[in-house]
């Protein structure tokens, strides 16, 4: 099952778009599976959200109030580089879609309003080749272990780190204790 994030400022885009995703199987690029979707209307709650949750793709709105899709997506590509960016769009700026090709490096933009076909095959083939990328530092990261230019904690630690991001971050006090980022408990 991959898990996808949708940001947009507009809850009716957003039902839209969870439906079709939740009802269509993700079967461009030979792939077939099923998608686990979370939708935010707030980029900074999408990006609260991205610091704890892994996904496998994410796909913006571009104008959205407070943060554009451009900005939301350079934030989220530093936390969660591997997971492919798309943009949804009902402008076509070409200097935006240049911006976030070049800033935010997305892998489709996609207009508004969209087509249902061609909006899976994106993000099928996003996925797919996330897959691919993913297997490729797999085994990138097994002959650096085997030359001995990783250590095998290094390779855990990358592992963990893209199966729950944020895991292997700690915020140390000055005197060696653990800080607590009070913003991120839940009460």
């Amino acid at each position: 099952m991959s898990r996808i994030l949708i940001v947009d400022d507009e809850s009716s885009i957003l039902k839209s778009l969870r439906r079709l995703l939740l009802l269509a199987p993700g079967s461009a690029a030979g792939r077939s599976d099923r998608f686990d979707v979370d939708c935010c209307e707030d980029p900074f709650e999408a990006l609260k959200k991205a610091r704890y949750t892994a996904y496998d793709l994410v796909l913006s709105d571009y104008r959205m109030p407070g943060m554009d899709g451009v900005q939301f997506l350079q934030a989220f590509r530093a936390l969660q580089p591997g997971a492919p960016r798309l943009i949804l769009s009902g402008y076509a700026d070409l200097n935006g879609l240049i911006r976030a090709i070049n800033e935010a490096q997305i892998t489709r933009f996609i207009a508004k309003p969209w087509n249902d076909y061609e909006l899976i095959s994106a993000i099928g083939q996003a996925l797919a080749l996330r897959d691919a990328t993913l297997e490729n530092q797999h085994l990138a990261n097994q002959m650096r272990l085997a030359q001995g230019s990783l250590t095998a904690e290094q390779v855990e630690r990358c592992r963990l780190e893209a199966e729950e991001p944020g895991i292997t971050y700690v915020n140390w006090g000055p005197d060696g204790s653990v800080l607590i980022d009070e913003t991120l408990v839940d009460d």
